[in-house]
């Protein structure tokens, strides 16, 4: 039987948990508020100091990063975690001596699931995949915002772009793998509780990079990701949707209009069981022809498919639920 928490335990997971919630929807903003203000006052050499040292360190994202281990080790992501709870769910074994490109699915409003099991060490992942590492690629324009891209990259945190995916199978030896939130900001749109609809039809660069390094391919899946908020989700073709869409092509992520359980930014608290499947074995071809591209990628669908049916009933959902693949 499970232990009952205590006030003091439930009050420091929600203060944990909310501070997260507002470090990923204001602390970008409030750190360029904060420099271009400073700029104007007396203490104008500290943001032009920083603006130097920020030029010069410009191409670090994509050159690996900055994480450190403290910062994945912080007690506060056990309460993180144990506020839903998240739990981490293996299905096969992963070769330290190989690397990996793990496609993680749903996005949800804020990705739970996938920051909690790869760019912290709260859900025993170096323990479940020995002598793996894992590396959560995000939005690539999140590392050009000064403040943020220092505390994101400590957090292990690293551009989901060409040149820093390059670099991770390529320069940093065996036993990475690189986890992609595929459907990005068009998936997060669709987030919503009781829907189960994922954006990869025609999102094939992950498998083309996979062809490229000779990474094998893992589908995982965050059940509970989509429950932990109440999303508007506005109709196709509709001025609040096309106004959406034209957010995120500019800006590269949707401006959802989403409430949570308390005081509108606390999510529901909903079990999120993210679970990883079997490796899909991919060759390595310099130069992928499109057939080979849209061969590992349809055998990536059907094995996300195929995960999602053998595991939704255990975690939690019933056999009448269907995963619709846009």
């Amino acid at each position: 039987m499970a232990k009952e928490k205590t006030q003091q335990k439930e009050f420091l997971e929600a203060i944990c948990v909310l501070q997260w919630v507002l470090t990923f929807l204001f602390f970008g903003l409030t750190a360029v508020i904060l420099m271009v203000y400073l700029m104007f006052t007396s203490l104008w050499p500290l943001p032009t100091l920083y603006f130097a040292w920020l030029v010069m360190d410009w191409d670090t994202p994509e050159r690996g990063g900055r994480k450190t281990v403290f910062v994945r080790k912080w007690r506060i992501w056990k309460h993180f975690r144990d506020f839903f709870p998240i739990k981490l769910v293996k299905t096969a074994e992963l070769n330290p001596n190989k690397n990996y490109i793990l496609g993680c699915h749903p996005h949800g409003i804020m990705s739970v699931g996938a920051f909690s099991c790869f760019s912290t060490d709260s859900c025993g992942f170096a323990e479940a995949f020995p002598g793996v590492r894992p590396r959560l690629a995000i939005l690539a324009g999140l590392f050009r915002i000064p403040l943020l891209r220092d505390y994101i990259m400590c957090a292990g945190l690293y551009p989901v772009s060409k040149p820093s995916l390059v670099h991770l199978l390529s320069k940093r030896g065996k036993g990475n793998a690189v986890v992609i939130v595929i459907g990005g900001a068009a998936e997060s749109l669709a987030s919503s509780p009781g829907l189960n609809t994922v954006v990869v039809k025609e999102r094939k660069g992950f498998v083309r990079m996979a062809l490229e390094f000779g990474a094998d391919l893992v589908p995982v899946y965050s059940f509970g990701e989509n429950e932990l908020f109440q999303q508007v989700i506005f109709s196709e073709g509709s001025l609040s949707r096309n106004l959406q869409d034209l957010f995120k092509k500019i800006v590269g992520f949707a401006p959802c209009l989403f409430v949570g359980e308390r005081f509108a930014f606390l999510p529901y608290r909903t079990p999120v069981t993210t679970v990883v499947g079997s490796p899909i074995s991919v060759p390595k071809s310099a130069t992928p022809t499109e057939e080979e591209v849209d061969h590992y990628h349809r055998l990536y669908m059907e094995a996300l498919s195929k995960l999602f049916h053998e595991h939704k009933v255990s975690c939690g959902l019933s056999e009448s639920h269907k995963l619709r693949i846009i």
